[in-house]
């Protein structure tokens, strides 16, 4: 029932978490917040008089609330506050944690070590590799990689993390009936096998844009670390790292090409000092200070000897196709087959417009 008088506190205008902290700090027991009068209820810091009259004489928050765990159990969503077990104990520890977390999986995969992976919704070919591999690399670490289910690097980052076998955790800005962007709704539902998407707002909350900035606050309050991978200045994983810093977590930073708009923001907290520049896993594990299992052995892989000269050529710059064709002296249908059993074996990856990257 705890939850169901949070939630209450909560749809009161002007009362949010840090109020609810002070209510449930006074009282002991949200509920007995709506048996006090308006007189007791002024003596809480954060508390005026407004506010105390609208607890004291509150009818409409009750139904909501109500409507609230009702809908909850419809849908297979999980409540949990702030004073429960299966809440996540590192993101207790924040100034502001949210009082009631809406969940959708597997509680006990946000108990491990996690890292979270922010950046740009219009990453480069660069950004989505760095992206795809921190993530599939943290997996292979035991780590859990914690992103916000956005367009982009988001969306890269918990897709290696599924495809790595890990877990991943993501953190969205809308109810979680109410997945954004709408096409990662099965994305969300294929994290919520294994992992698990948490969201603060009630169900049926739009995915409004002031919403974000508080969304991104769960994500490094979740995690041991930061890392912004593509960002302008004034890019939502530029609040992301803010928070982090404001949580005395660590935050990191992947350099990226001098002249791309996109490495302004990453570039400028290297420039800073408020983020420490990364240049793979070790610099991440290591800042850390978790204890974790070492890196698998890689799996060899066996490529001929024209296939070795596609590699060659290829990096994590994207290549156009007649480009490939010229330097390596093939014609380009003996460079297809080639590239696409590169493909198969996990080497190359093809972008649109018959460009391709190597992994």
């Amino acid at each position: 029932m705890r939850a169901l008088h949070l939630l209450r506190l909560l749809a009161i205008p002007r009362v949010g978490p840090l109020k609810v902290q002070a209510l449930v700090r006074h009282f002991g027991d949200p509920a007995e917040a709506f048996r006090a009068t308006p007189r007791e209820l002024v003596r809480i810091p954060g508390i005026d008089e407004r506010i105390a009259v609208a607890i004291a004489h509150d009818t409409a928050a009750e139904q909501f609330a109500n409507d609230q765990m009702s809908r909850a159990a419809r849908v297979g969503v999980t409540v949990l506050t702030a004073w429960d077990d299966d809440y996540p104990e590192r993101l207790k520890r924040i100034y502001d944690p949210p009082p009631v977390l809406f969940a959708r999986g597997n509680c006990t995969s946000a108990r491990g070590h996690a890292v979270a992976i922010v950046g740009t919704r219009h990453p480069s070919a660069y950004g989505e590799g760095i992206a795809r591999r921190l993530s599939s690399e943290l997996c292979a670490r035991d780590f859990s990689v914690v992103s916000g289910l956005a367009r982009g690097i988001d969306t890269f980052a918990h897709h290696a993390a599924l495809e790595a076998g890990g877990i991943t955790i993501a953190v969205i800005g809308s109810g979680l009936d109410v997945p954004y962007p709408p096409e990662n709704r099965t994305l969300m539902e294929r994290i919520a096998e294994t992992g698990i998407v948490f969201s603060e707002f009630p169900l049926g909350t739009p995915p409004d844009p002031q919403n974000f900035p508080r969304r991104n606050r769960i994500i490094s309050g979740l995690s041991l670390g930061t890392v912004v991978i593509e960002s302008a200045i004034d890019g939502g994983a530029m609040i992301t790292a803010s928070t982090a810093l404001d949580q005395n977590r660590e935050v990191f930073a992947v350099p990226g090409h001098m002249d791309d708009p996109r490495s302004a923001g990453p570039h400028l907290l290297i420039q800073q000092g408020r983020a420490k520049l990364i240049r793979g896993i070790d610099d991440i594990l290591v800042e850390c200070g978790a204890t974790v299992a070492p890196a698998p052995p890689p799996v060899p892989v066996s490529v001929s000897l024209f296939e070795q000269r596609v590699l060659d050529v290829l990096d994590g710059a994207p290549k156009f196709i007649d480009s490939i064709a010229e330097t390596c002296d093939l014609s380009p249908g003996d460079l297809l087959v080639h590239l696409l059993s590169l493909e198969f074996k996990g080497l190359v990856r093809q972008l649109p417009g018959k460009h391709f990257v190597r992994t």
